[in-house]
């Protein structure tokens, strides 16, 4: 009986090795912060060689710029929109609204090196079209039915109301703009949705 072929393909659902996920989480974690810090294009060359792989290593993982600017976006979102139980765990309602705007307001000022990228890449429908707006959404609910369970923020506000709020200030507040202004928008948005008195 002849012994099983060393050049046979692995079983399927045969979890990838240890070494592969390390370098792909390592690649998106370079990548994230060379979105993040870019005033210009970003170069898959030196992400490879910043994250210690050659460039057929990221093609592996990431066939394409907008593939890898795709994980990138949803890395982040995934950690703004995720954030919300443990900023309610940590601060009250009125005061973790105040923080996730401002961790909000970070993803949306470091994802410009990103935009032209992933818009095009929404436009051809090689990038599934993000449900950005709806997750943003959902994020808020959960912190302003926090804040009216407690009283600290008012109840008869939509949630997606303030997400075009939110929205407005970034619109309104060009990239060289100082992040001064942003949150003194903040504040004033904060403002709004403080219960009235009497």
């Amino acid at each position: 009986m002849a012994s099983p072929s060393s050049s046979e393909p692995p079983a399927a659902g045969r979890p990838v090795r240890a070494h592969a996920r390390r370098n792909r989480e390592n690649l998106l974690a370079v990548a994230r912060a060379a979105f993040a810090t870019a005033d210009g294009p970003v170069s898959l060359e030196g992400i490879a060689k910043q994250a210690g792989v050659g460039i057929g290593t990221l093609y592996r993982h990431f066939p394409t710029r907008e593939a890898l600017v795709e994980a990138v976006y949803s890395a982040e979102l995934d950690d703004v929109t995720g954030c919300v139980p443990a900023l309610l765990a940590e601060h009250p309602p009125e005061v973790a609204i105040r923080v996730w705007m401002e961790r909000y307001g970070a993803f949306v000022s470091t994802k410009r090196a990103m935009l032209d990228t992933l818009r095009t890449g929404w436009a051809s429908g090689r990038l599934a079209t993000p449900t950005t707006r709806e997750r943003i959404t959902a994020a808020i609910g959960a912190i302003l039915e926090s804040g009216a369970r407690a009283g600290t923020l008012r109840g008869d506000v939509e949630a997606d109301d303030v997400t075009s709020m939110i929205l407005g200030v970034f619109l309104s507040t060009a990239a060289g703009d100082t992040w001064d202004r942003m949150d003194r928008l903040f504040d004033l948005l904060l403002d709004a949705l403080q219960p009235r008195q009497g």
